[in-house]
């Protein structure tokens, strides 16, 4: 348990990963420029994943809770997931009467259900916020209950769907690539006069794109021209972080950057995933991108995802595990300067639903 309010008239759960974390803070930062006082939200997560040290660092005050991931098979861990999940949604009827909480906004993962079910229970309105193309369990389960349901696609299957855009925080939104490039290629330390590439796979890290990344730098060492900035998560990679020499490729590999907002800025072509919010934030951003659907999604959700984009222009789809094909793809647009312009601009035009604010308004207008 962190911080807990006196009051918190709205609260926004979720989490487990940070694919769940930044949109919550997101919903949260929307809120406030949207006016309602920043004592008045909340946030609901779980005690053993990232939001413990994110939430803080966004300035949100948050209340953590032990819960797991869903179990599909009848086992002992299945067992501990009920029973954690019954205490912490006991606990959170407790706290939302003490709060006198209003409503409920849900961005999906396990460790939303607690609040999600509280909120049943005690009458409060549950608004879902979804930004899948396949929307998960825990969303799917909470939509059932919702006064409505905001996503981020115009075919979503979830009951009461108002497409509002994925939410995306404030430093993403505000990326301008033509003004920006400059001062994040600086504090990123890139040089001057390179192509830059960015590859990021995850807070895990990507062996697909790692793999890439080695073939890219064997294959274009002499390029004096390019340089190459590689965000490879927690995944062990072998060879040397950092590449220096003045005739050839650019180098440096590091673990995470917590400034993503540089890496749009800064990329004249990102490689990366097909989660959520790579993809919103590659559309809202309207930066050239290869993205590699992982396979291993359930339900093949990231391919969906990327599909929203890649159908009508405005990324580059290739298949999960197939190396020759992403180096075929980023070859393409680096050599292509037409190329990349028509695919960035294509994401920007996709991606302007992300800009409007809607969000925030239907949360307001479902609460009051």
């Amino acid at each position: 348990m962190s911080t807990q309010s006196a009051t918190a008239g709205i609260v926004v759960a979720g989490g487990g990963t940070a694919g769940h974390v930044f949109p919550a803070i997101a919903v949260m930062q929307g809120l406030v420029d949207a006016g309602v006082d920043r004592a008045q939200l909340h946030y609901m997560g779980a005690k053993r994943g990232v939001e413990t040290s994110l939430i803080p660092q966004s300035g949100f005050d948050g209340t953590f809770v032990s819960v797991t991931g869903i179990s599909r098979k009848l086992s002992l861990r299945a067992l501990k997931f009920v029973t954690q999940q019954f205490l912490a949604t006991m606990r959170s009827v407790t706290l939302f009467r003490r709060w006198n909480v209003r409503a409920v906004v849900s961005v999906g993962g396990y460790a939303s259900l607690p609040a999600v079910i509280a909120a049943v229970v005690t009458r409060r309105p549950i608004i879902v916020v979804s930004y899948d193309r396949t929307p998960g369990r825990a969303s799917r389960l909470a939509a059932r209950w919702s006064t409505v349901t905001l996503v981020a696609f115009e075919d979503s299957p979830l009951r009461r769907a108002v497409v509002a855009g994925a939410p995306l925080r404030r430093s993403i939104l505000s990326v301008d690539r033509i003004v920006d490039s400059g001062g994040a290629r600086q504090r990123l330390g890139v040089p001057d006069g390179r192509m830059l590439v960015v590859v990021m796979g995850g807070s895990l890290g990507s062996g697909i794109l790692n793999d890439a990344v080695h073939e890219f730098l064997e294959t274009h060492s002499s390029r004096g021209d390019l340089a190459v900035l590689h965000i490879a998560g927690i995944q062990r990679v072998s060879g040397p972080s950092e590449r220096h020499g003045d005739g050839s490729v650019w180098y440096r590999r590091s673990e995470f950057v917590e400034e993503a907002e540089d890496l749009y800025a800064a990329a004249d072509v990102f490689v990366g995933r097909g989660g959520a919010s790579t993809v919103h934030e590659v559309a809202a951003t309207g930066t050239p991108a290869v993205l590699v659907p992982w396979s291993g999604a359930s339900e093949d959700h990231q391919v969906a995802n990327v599909r929203w984009l890649s159908d009508s222009g405005g990324a580059v789809l290739v298949p999960d595990n197939d190396v020759e094909g992403v180096l075929a793809a980023l070859s393409a647009l680096l050599d292509d300067e037409q190329q990349r312009s028509a695919v960035g601009s294509r994401a920007r035009e996709i991606g302007e639903v992300h800009h409007s604010g809607k969000i925030s308004q239907q949360i307001l207008n479902a609460i009051r």
